[in-house]
Formats: C-alpha cells, structure tokens, sequence
C-alpha cells in the first residue's frame, strides 16, 4: 500500500509542479539536480527581525522554497536507518543552498528580495546549523493544517515497521538574502 501511494505520488507530481507555481533550479552541473523547488511571494504574517538585522513585513518580496518531498522519498526508500535518511535530507539540502544563493544572486527582481522562507518539520537545531532562523506559526489553523500534510509525508517517508513519529510542529524558516549569498556564495557542490 505504501508503495502504491508512493508511485501514485511520483506520477502525480508533475501535474501538482503544472499547477503551481514552482520553478526548478538550474545547476550549473548536469550530476546534481537542487532539491529546491521555488517562487516568488508577498509575505503576508507579522513583522519578523532576523539576527542580522533583516526586518520582514508585510507585502516584502522573498522566495518561497519547498522541498522536492517526493524525489527525497524515493531517494531514501530502502534505506532503513532514520539517522542515515536524517544524514542524507541535510547533505541535499546543503549542498543545494549554493544553488538557491545563484538564483537569488542573478534573479531579476534581486534587488527586491529580502530572504526566503519556507515551512519545515525538520528538527530546528538543523535549520540554525545550515543557516535558518525559525519562528512559530501563528495561526492554529494554518499550523494545523501543515501539520497534516507533514505527518502524511512522514508516514510515506517512514519505514511502516518504524514507531518514529513526526514529533516536532510545523515552523517557518527565514534567511536573509545577505546571509544566504554570504554563507553560500561560493560553497562549491
């Protein structure tokens, strides 16, 4: 059954990509493909300030940056151990920073960009080690509705034989622009 679901996902995944509106990364390297799938938005919660100083309102412009959730399933579906899946989620997430920091780097709304933001169940000291900031989700029916959709990824994602549950809440995730492109300018993949 798992496995079913899985398949069905992965065929139905390019209709979800149609629909929305992501847009992959391009990397400069035929071999890694960014695990980042991206838009532009409006920020639309309250006033933020990250540690350096990067003041989030309302209406700034930032990128929006999604998982590819289903690509990291497939990835880590006979690998049985939860560290060594854990292991490799942050490998392809840091190695793909680089990436998203030439995007930014040569978007053409650049000079708009405040940062990026994302939504993320992975364990927080993580998010800080590659970078992120995380705040809490305020509105308790958008938090729960992406608590949902997460513990779904997590059953799919989790070996069925496995009593891990997904045990941290859904938070944002903020950098700024000028910490990203500073950090992960020049990291090579």
């Amino acid at each position: 059954m798992r496995r079913n679901l899985i398949q069905f996902w992965t065929y139905s995944d390019p209709i979800y990509f149609q629909c929305t509106r992501l847009s992959y990364i391009k990397e400069n390297t035929s071999d890694f493909q960014n695990i980042f799938r991206v838009r532009l938005t409006s920020y639309q919660g309250k006033d933020i300030t990250l540690a350096d100083g990067t003041s989030i309102t309302k209406n700034d412009t930032l990128i929006k940056i999604h998982l590819h959730n289903i690509r990291l399933i497939n990835e880590t579906y006979d690998i049985s151990s939860e560290i060594r899946k854990g292991r490799h989620i942050y490998q392809t997430v840091q190695a793909s920073l680089p990436g998203l920091a030439a995007y930014v780097r040569d978007h053409v709304k650049h000079e708009q960009i405040k940062g990026i933001i994302g939504i993320t169940v992975l364990n927080h000291k993580i998010c800080r080690r590659l970078g992120f900031e995380t705040y809490a989700i305020s509105n308790p029916a958008y938090k729960w509705f992406k608590q949902v959709i997460f513990s779904t990824i997590n059953k799919l994602a989790t070996n069925t034989s496995s009593l891990h549950k997904l045990k941290q809440e859904p938070m944002y995730l903020f950098m700024s622009k000028q910490k990203l492109l500073s950090v992960y300018k020049n990291n090579p993949l």
